[in-house]
This record gives C-alpha cells, structure tokens and sequence, in this order.
C-alpha cells in the first residue's frame, strides 16, 4: 500500500470510529507502529486528525456518539454488586456539609442514591447525576455547561473545562475504563479526559473508584498515575494484576 493511500485509509478509520489506536491501525493496515506513528504525526501537522497519547482522534470533534460504546442507560442497567459495593464505601468518606465532585461512570453513579438524605453539594458534568440527585432536599448541584455528549449523557468541552477550573471541591470521585500495571488511569473517550484531570486539581483529596475488572481493564489515554489520588476503592484484594509505583510512591487500597 502506497504511503497515500495509507494515509486516506487512516483518516477513514479515525473519522468513521472517532478515535483509532496505533495497535489497531498497524494490524489493520500490516504495517509497524513506528511507521503509523509517523504517520499519524504528518497527518496531525497538515490538520487531518488530532494526536493523542497511543493514537488519534478525529479532529472535527470528539464528542460524538462512539459507535462501540454502550450507551450510559445500558452500562448502568448492568452495575454489578461490585459496583454497589465500592459506592457505598465512597459514601462513607463524605461528611455532612462537603463540597464534592462526582465524575461520569456508572461506578460514581451508584454513589447517588446512598447520598439522597445527605446535605451537600455536588459538582458534576454528568446529567445522569443530576437526575439522581435532582430531588434531594439539602444537596446544591453544580452543574459543568458545556458540549453534550449524548451516548453517556455527560458535558465535555472548553465550557466544562473553564467552568471547572474556577471551583475547588473537598472531595472527588472519579471512575476509569482501567488500570495498567505501571498505575496508569485510563480512559478511552478523547473528550473526557480533560475533565477527569480538571476534576484531579481542584480537589482537596481524589478517590478512585474502580472494580477487578478495571485492572487492567481498557483505555489509551493517560488521565493520571495512580499515586495523584488519594486513594483507590476497589472490591478485591489483592488486585487482579501486580501494580508496580516509582519508588517512594504509593496509594492507600479501601475496600468494601
């Protein structure tokens, strides 16, 4: 295949999926992932597609519906007791009168119902959230403006990030699509990351919420090294994978 041709044939697949990973590109176009990388970089400089960290997204927007990905009604339809579980134990680090941020993610959602009765606030870009919580009597909802990302109900963009950075929060919760065994976080959705790292520096301390199924689970991009929280709620100990920190570094482990 003609380096041209690769190219076009790149550019339909980002465009079609709205984000490709250099793994998959190389075994669909038989050809190294060095040569996608270049690839993928003279592409991102003629303005064909934006580079991301493992591959690229499509550069007319990251914020429509992904093909692949079950919308948020479907994942939470299927939350599993693991899932209840690490939502109860998050619960129980939240004191009466805290400023808290609630991240998208079926995980984090499970939180809501359990925080009904509570008196707070609650910052969130997710609407699924605040559907929940809508009817609490003493919780204050924080609703993050930006572009809707319909599928999973969640806003994204430079409104939620610049919304986002003028808040300071005691406590956030956020979930992830996996863990990798250098403590990576990850995501998959080009489009939420930036929000998941606003959601990092305005709180006072982060927890992550995330099942054995997480570990390694999925994701290409980095949101954070595990040790930028403050601690990992989980349901299974030991985890599924060994997690190997920089020297000196570490993550408190809370489970159910």
């Amino acid at each position: 295949m003609l380096s041209e041709e690769r190219h076009q044939a790149i550019v339909s697949a980002i465009r079609r999926a709205g984000a490709v990973t250099v793994a998959e590109l190389s075994s669909r176009l038989d050809v190294s992932e060095a040569t996608i990388r270049r690839d993928l970089d003279l592409l991102a400089g003629e303005g064909a597609l934006r580079r991301v960290r493992g591959g690229a997204t499509d550069v007319r927007g990251s914020v429509r519906p992904e093909p692949d990905l079950r919308s948020f009604a479907d994942v939470a339809s299927s939350a599993t007791a693991a899932k209840q579980a690490i939502a109860a134990r998050a619960c129980t680090l939240v004191e009466d009168g805290a400023v808290i941020a609630l991240d998208i993610g079926t995980t984090v959602a499970a939180m809501c119902p359990l925080l009904m009765g509570r008196s707070l606030t609650v910052v969130t870009a997710s609407l699924a959230v605040v559907r929940s919580l809508a009817s609490a009597p003493n919780i204050d909802i924080v609703i993050l403006g930006g572009l809707l990302r319909p599928n999973y109900d969640s806003m994204v963009g430079t409104l939620t990030e610049t919304a986002l950075s003028q808040l300071r929060v005691d406590l956030a919760f956020l979930g992830t699509a996996g863990v990798r065994a250098d403590g990576a976080v990850l995501d998959s959705t080009p489009s939420e990351v930036p929000t998941k790292r606003g959601l990092l520096d305005v709180a006072a301390s982060s927890f992550l919420l995330a099942d054995h199924e997480k570990f390694p689970g999925s994701g290409f991009l980095e949101v954070a090294p595990l040790p930028r929280f403050a601690g990992l709620i989980t349901d299974r100990s030991p985890l599924p994978i060994d997690i190997t920190l920089p020297e000196g570094e570490g993550v408190e482990v809370l489970l159910p």
